[in-house]
């Protein structure tokens, strides 16, 4: 499904600092403006016409991976190199990528992360991927400015990073977002997912949010799909409800399981509270023609008897077949097909989980560690050893070989 030199390095971007020549309140990282950008990228591609999502997802993952290469050249300095030297640049991407990615359905998908750097295909896909990755840009240049405004030169950027708008123009979702109507206010609200830490009670190397978490989570998922075989809506559905599946969160902060559940009749007020503010303050700002969908994305549903109203559990097998969820508890392999919509939540809590002990794992092995730290990593390490696959995806295989690695 994914070896760990390729865990490692897109775990590398959560230690990659932005905008790192400039004093910031906060500390910006790759990891969070990668996972703003392709949740950014989400809604402008659902708001055109004749998107090829999984191309929106594959794009993106492929930048990504590629930027985590480069990152050590700063943005104007790298954009004039590509401009004179692209096909040499791209040739030594793929040379340090090649290594964590050759296994990887048997090959094909080095081919096709190949043909992407080196084609010109996908025009319209690659210009709502440029769109978002612009505007996670300048939200995170919001804040930088706060702090620089007594520099010479910021006011000159200011007005290229505005300049750069007009560059978007033709997609209906960049003008939304830059007149602040609706649409803006899920981005903002996904960007402040930024400066909520994960493991907040404990010290851990690298730190990371919740909102590059969600991208991790995202990415396991989309290898998981791969892996499986998944069609392409089934694949496309289970990056997006990874990618999403801690956004209300930055309505509520992240509650421990421990908190949740250790009190008798809590969670069912925490679900009530949470789909109350779901209600109020995301939903109605999700376009209309999009809302149905995206509930579905985030697992919401009518709850069924003893439960409430309505339930959020974006980690249960469902389908959307004519609009309609449908609750699976067995395998989705008979479901396999575009018109099913299905979702793997069952495999996506798994995916969730081996975040998690990457998360802890990565710290320990730095030598950062607590009490809390081992016993999650520890924890989560037995729950898969006795839950070891998932639809004939082993993944107690990959966390023995990280355990070997982390030398835990």
């Amino acid at each position: 499904m994914i070896n760990i030199k390729l865990i490692e390095h897109i775990f590398k971007a959560a230690s990659i600092s932005r905008w790192n020549d400039y004093p910031r309140m906060a500390n910006l990282v790759e990891l969070d403006k990668q996972a703003h950008k392709f949740i950014i990228a989400y809604f402008i591609a659902k708001m055109e016409k004749d998107v090829d999502m999984k191309m929106i997802i594959e794009g993106g993952i492929f930048e990504f991976l590629s930027r985590v290469v480069v990152t050590d050249i700063r943005p104007d300095v790298y954009h004039e190199i590509v401009r004179q030297k692209k096909d040499e640049v791209n040739a030594w991407v793929l040379s340090k990528i090649e290594p964590m990615i050759a296994d990887i359905e048997d090959g094909e998908f080095l081919k096709r992360f190949e043909n992407y750097l080196n084609n010109n295909s996908y025009a319209k896909e690659r210009l709502i991927l440029k769109a978002a990755s612009y505007f996670a840009t300048r939200w995170e240049f919001n804040i930088v400015y706060q702090t620089s405004a007594f520099l010479n030169d910021i006011d000159d950027i200011k007005n290229k990073v505005e300049e750069e708008l007009e560059d978007y123009y033709e997609l209906i979702g960049a003008r939304k977002i830059a007149l602040n109507q609706k649409i803006a206010k899920i981005i903002d609200l996904s960007g402040r997912l930024r400066f909520q830490k994960r493991w907040a009670q404990t010290p851990r190397i690298p730190e990371t949010a919740v909102l590059g978490h969600m991208l991790v989570v995202a990415i396991l998922g989309y290898f998981y799909s791969l892996k499986i075989k998944a069609c392409d809506k089934r694949l496309e559905n289970n990056f997006y409800c990874a990618l999403f599946h801690d956004l209300p969160e930055s309505l509520t902060r992240d509650i421990i399981s421990p908190v949740k559940y250790g009190i008798e009749g809590l969670h069912e007020i925490i679900n009530d509270y949470e789909m109350k503010l779901i209600n109020e303050k995301i939903l109605p700002f999700v376009p209309e023609n999009l809302r149905a969908e995206f509930s579905f994305i985030l697992g919401i549903r009518e709850g069924r008897a003893g439960e409430p109203n309505f339930v959020k559990n974006e980690f249960e097998n469902r389908t959307y077949k004519n609009k309609k969820i449908e609750l699976c508890s067995g395998s989705l392999s008979s479901f396999n097909e575009n018109d099913f919509g299905a979702i793997d939540g069952k495999a996506l809590k798994y995916c969730d989980k081996l975040a998690a002990f990457i998360e802890a794992g990565l710290s320990i092995s730095y030598g950062v560690k607590s009490k809390e730290l081992e016993g999650g990593f520890l924890g989560m390490y037995e729950f898969f050893e006795k839950n070891r696959t998932i639809d004939g995806v082993n993944f107690f295989e990959i966390c023995t070989k990280l355990k070997e690695y982390f030398k835990i």
